[in-house]
Parts: C-alpha cells; sequence; structure tokens
C-alpha cells in the first residue's frame, strides 16, 4: 500500500483497534475525536469469539480480564425480588459472557496501546472532506486543513463524518425499543449479580454490578421511533419519570438516583444498514457502518474484528480500492448474518402483561435448569465455535 496517511474519525473501540493494526503494518495514523477526552461512560460489554481471539494477539486479553466487571450471572425478579430464573456467568448465551467489561475500561485499554504511535485530536471534528486525484483534503472544525491519503470513518450510529461522506444512503432502521444507561450508586440489595425486572406495558429496569463501587442501571420500553433521542437531558428524564413511576421493584430508587446524574445515555435501539462500506478514498467500519444493535450482543465484536480485517486488507492490497473491495468481501456476509435479529426480538423480552411476563419467566426457569443444560450438553459439540465466532480470521502480515 502507497497510500499510508490516513485520518480515522472516532475514538471509541472501532477507530483505536483499527489504528492498532495499521501502525503495526506501518502506516501513519491520526485519530479525531470530537469529545474534549475519552468517553468513558457506557455499560457492560462483552468480548467473545473472534474479538476475544484478536484480543489475544493484540496482547491486552488479560488487561481486560483484570478489569472484568465481576458479574457472576443474570436473575430474573419479581417485584418483590424474588428470582424466578439465574443463568449463571458461562452457561448461557443468553447471560454475562465470560469477558465482561466496562466500556470506558475498554476504552482505556485500547487508549493505552496505541496512544504513543497515533496522533490523536481531542476536541475536534471533521467539518469537510474534498477528495483529490493525490488524496483528501480534510477540513476540521478548529479551522486547520490537512492533507491525507485515505479517511476512515469508524464512529457512532449517528456519524455526522458519514453523512459527509456518504450523505442519507446509510439508514439508521429502528428495531421498536428505548433505552437509557446511567451509573447509580450501590445499594444494600445490589451484589454481584445483574438483576432484570420485567414490569408491565413492555418495560424493563436492569441493575448490574460494576467494578468501580457503583451499580450500572438501565430503563427499556417498547415505542415507535418518536424522536426522544433528539430532546434535552432534562426532557429524557422526564419521560422516563413518566413512562417508569409506577412499575414496582426498586424503579423510585433508580429515578431518584438518576436526578442527580449527569451521564444519562437515551436512544433508540437501532442498527445501521449500508448498501457499501466505502466509496473513492473513504471507507467506514464499527457502528457507524454496521451497527447490529445492543440486541445481538455483538457490537463490540463487529467493532472489533471489523477493524481488523480493514486494516489486514489495507496491509496487504497495494491499492486502497482493492482493500476496500476485500474487505467487504470478508466481512459482510457475517454482518448480515449478525444483524438479523432471531424471531420475536425485542418483544419477547418485553412483555406487556403480567401473563406475558409469568411466561417468560417460566421459560427462562425451564432454560436455567441444570437438567436442562445437561440434556444440552449432550447435543452440543463442545469443539464447536459458537455463532459469535463463525468467522474465520485470516492472520494478516505473516
Amino acid at each position: 500500500m502507497t497510500h499510508k496517511k490516513i485520518l480515522i474519525s472516532g475514538a471509541s473501540i472501532a477507530g483505536p483497534t483499527l489504528a492498532f493494526w495499521l501502525n503495526r503494518y506501518g502506516f501513519e495514523v491520526t485519530i479525531v475525536e470530537r469529545a474534549e477526552s475519552l468517553r468513558l461512560g457506557g455499560q457492560n460489554l462483552d468480548i467473545k469469539g473472534a474479538a476475544q481471539k484478536i484480543a489475544q494477539w493484540m496482547g491486552i486479553e488479560e488487561e481486560i480480564r483484570a478489569a472484568d466487571t465481576g458479574e457472576l450471572g443474570v436473575l430474573f425478579v419479581d417485584e418483590n425480588n424474588v428470582t424466578k430464573a439465574a443463568l449463571p456467568k458461562g452457561e448461557s448465551n443468553l447471560g454475562t459472557s465470560e469477558l465482561e467489561i466496562l466500556r470506558g475500561d475498554l476504552v482505556k485499554i485500547l487508549y493505552k496501546h496505541t496512544k504513543d504511535d497515533v496522533e490523536y485530536l481531542f476536541g475536534n471534528q471533521i467539518i469537510a472532506l474534498d477528495e483529490y486525484p493525490e488524496g483528501v483534503k480534510v477540513t476540521f472544525q478548529n479551522g486547520e486543513i490537512r492533507d491525507f491519503d485515505l479517511v476512515i470513518c469508524a464512529d457512532g450510529i449517528r456519524s455526522r463524518t458519514r453523512q459527509l461522506i456518504f450523505g442519507d444512503e446509510p439508514f439508521v432502521k429502528p428495531v421498536g425499543l428505548y433505552v437509557s444507561y446511567f451509573t447509580i450508586p450501590r445499594g444494600p440489595s445490589d451484589n454481584r449479580w445483574a438483576r432484570w425486572y420485567n414490569a408491565t406495558n413492555s418495560r424493563v429496569i436492569m441493575m448490574r454490578p460494576d467494578n468501580e463501587g457503583t451499580t450500572r442501571a438501565s430503563f427499556s420500553f417498547m415505542s415507535e421511533p418518536m424522536g426522544y433521542e433528539k430532546l434535552s437531558l432534562e426532557e429524557q428524564k422526564q419521560i422516563l419519570r413518566d413512562k417508569f413511576s409506577d412499575a414496582g421493584w426498586e424503579a423510585k430508587r433508580v429515578l431518584a438516583a438518576m436526578e442527580e446524574n449527569s451521564d444519562l445515555y437515551f436512544d433508540a435501539i437501532s442498527q445501521v444498514i449500508a448498501p457499501r462500506w466505502a466509496k473513492g478514498r473513504f471507507a467506514m467500519t464499527g457502528d457507524a457502518a454496521f451497527c447490529p444493535s445492543p440486541l445481538t450482543g455483538m457490537g463490540v465484536s463487529l467493532s472489533v474484528v471489523g477493524a481488523y480485517i480493514l486494516a489486514g486488507e489495507l496491509s496487504r492490497h497495494a491499492h486502497y480500492a482493492d482493500a476496500f473491495a476485500a474487505y467487504e468481501k470478508a466481512f459482510r456476509p457475517y454482518v448480515t448474518k449478525i444483524q438479523k435479529l432471531p424471531p420475536g426480538v425485542p418483544w419477547l423480552a418485553h412483555p406487556k402483561t403480567k401473563l406475558g411476563i409469568f411466561f417468560l419467566n417460566t421459560i427462562l426457569n425451564v432454560i436455567s435448569s441444570k437438567f436442562v443444560m445437561k440434556i444440552g450438553e449432550l447435543f452440543s459439540d463442545k469443539n464447536k465455535s459458537s455463532m459469535d465466532d463463525t468467522i474465520e480470521l485470516e492472520e494478516y502480515g505473516k
């Protein structure tokens, strides 16, 4: 590859992972991030399958393991906090994964392993892109204009850089669910198990332990797209008050803690569907390109694996267009498979009535029973990879 100077937009997970591998292959990499510093908020992430293999190759698996949240599994509870079903860690694809890490901790690990070799531009963003035969002229928000060989969009689901490159061609597809995440003080009822509570009218409250002495809380509810994600923080809090004040269980505690909180994240759960991931000297990866939605549990895996493959193909091909084409050919079938949500998702986990909640808890109790798990082991091939590890990774550079 003769085009060695690359600008990446986004310093979350996909961007630094891409930068790590590009730097290893001899590229000169710059990352621009709109936030003034690393974005360290967020909830638990799963590192599994192919992403775990890449973490091993990056030499960061043990750091991820050391930062594990300590979550023991998921308890499904009723309004009296009585456990109706339990999914211990590692015993079901529905529960806690082997490697659970806070999003912010993973961001810090990736930054640690790239900051000495990659240029980071915080508090800045791309506002104009001008492609010409020999490269791309980039205008930044601070007024600086610089030239790069390639520009890679690796930021979020509502990426402004993606809009500059592809316009409205990629589309954000809501799945009919809103979710809000925030951190609250740990209480007497909190322990090392995550707790999931279903309220009527398709509402869920979940609380998960972290490794920082606090609890990560979330509200989710079924709804058609209403534009709530565009509202102010106070307006979003009022929606959550209205939706959950009568939900029961520990709703009042969570709402009270929310009042003192400013790191609240509120968005419509969506997928990004893009007919192409490259255009001229531009490409994209991560959530901006193919967010599968948190419902798949595969967002981080796709970000890590996609970045790895894109970097590898750029290292392998003499021309960027060939590299971008090879990246799509290798990775798109996997993304398409992951983005196909199982039947009944998300409404199956968000029953509307008390009867529906009863049936959900009954099904989960059966799934979590030791007898059923033992029967499942008889019919499973322990040497066969799980669905999230069905992509065969090449070891580029060897």
